[in-house]
């Protein structure tokens, strides 16, 4: 079977649309697609209703950004129950932090570059936070960079002039909160080292401590020296090794099914989640 655990649509960084995002899956003759867009579970329900009808089974599922003692991890999870009090609280905090910090960003940006508040709010899909992509998206739109990748390396990186700190949870808190919400917590991209700073392995043991469930090992930013450090890490933790593409649409190169996951792991990821797959019968 041909599973890719890891995409995103237009409710946070993608450029499809939940329903466009399943039947695109279906094109790539996937199996099963997760959709994983960021702090957010409000496309579930329209992914879910054309899954039925595709042919494809659908993972519901999040991807939440998270620190390690101010290093970023971004934490996927899955099938869990998105009305759980306390992670219903800790996104309503995070997403107000992103969109003050998105404000912010906005203002530096445009002193320097033509866009306005209203350019980046119409780079963003139905009910989706406004963050850095789509503030990279509006400089595109604004005719500044040629991409939105070419944005982010000239313009947003991380050690930008106009790059603004904001609050994250805590990792350990957000896998014990995925946890307790019914979820399966896995660490996305954890050997991206071109793209971000890295935990330690011991970060990653008292992540294990705390509840994770996997490490996304194969996916195309995670190079061959992290991918093999990773495999050691997870046969010593027993935690599970997923593969994903990390899909984005137009935004970026990653293509559908281009990294996946056996289906042994993810029968794994359904027994300890708490919502069942749409269209269980599949798999």
């Amino acid at each position: 079977m041909k599973i890719d655990l890891h995409a995103h649509s237009t409710v946070s960084d993608g450029t499809d649309t939940p329903i466009q995002l399943v039947r695109k899956a279906a094109e790539a003759e996937l199996d099963v697609v997760a959709l994983t867009d960021h702090d957010s579970s409000a496309g579930w329900d329209d992914a879910v209703r054309t899954a039925s009808r595709s042919g494809v089974c659908l993972i519901r599922g999040a991807e939440f950004t998270c620190l390690w003692q101010g290093v970023a991890v971004h934490m996927l999870s899955y099938l869990h129950e998105p009305a759980f009090p306390p992670l219903v609280e800790e996104l309503h905090r995070v997403r107000q932090a992103r969109l003050d910090r998105a404000r912010v960003m906005v203002e530096m940006v445009a002193q320097d570059f033509p866009i306005t508040w209203e350019d980046v709010v119409a780079q963003t899909g139905p009910g989706a936070a406004v963050g850095r992509p789509h503030v990279a998206d509006a400089l595109v739109a604004a005719g500044v960079a040629p991409n939105r990748t070419a944005a982010f390396k000239e313009i947003l990186h991380s050690r930008s002039p106009y790059c603004v700190r904001h609050y994250s949870s805590d990792a350990i808190v957000m896998v014990e909160i995925i946890r307790a919400a019914g979820g399966v917590p896995v660490f996305a991209h954890p050997g991206a080292i071109h793209r971000q700073r890295l935990v330690g392995d011991q970060a990653i043991m008292e992540m294990a401590e705390a509840g994770l469930a996997g490490l996304e090992v194969y996916h195309r930013d995670n190079p061959a020296p992290q991918r093999a450090r990773l495999l050691a890490l997870a046969e010593q933790l027993d935690l599970l090794v997923t593969g994903s593409s990390d899909y984005h649409g137009e935004g970026k190169a990653n293509r559908l099914g281009e990294n996946t996951t056996p289906l042994e792991v993810l029968l794994e990821i359904v027994a300890q989640g708490e919502l069942g797959p749409a269209g269980a019968d599949k798999i």
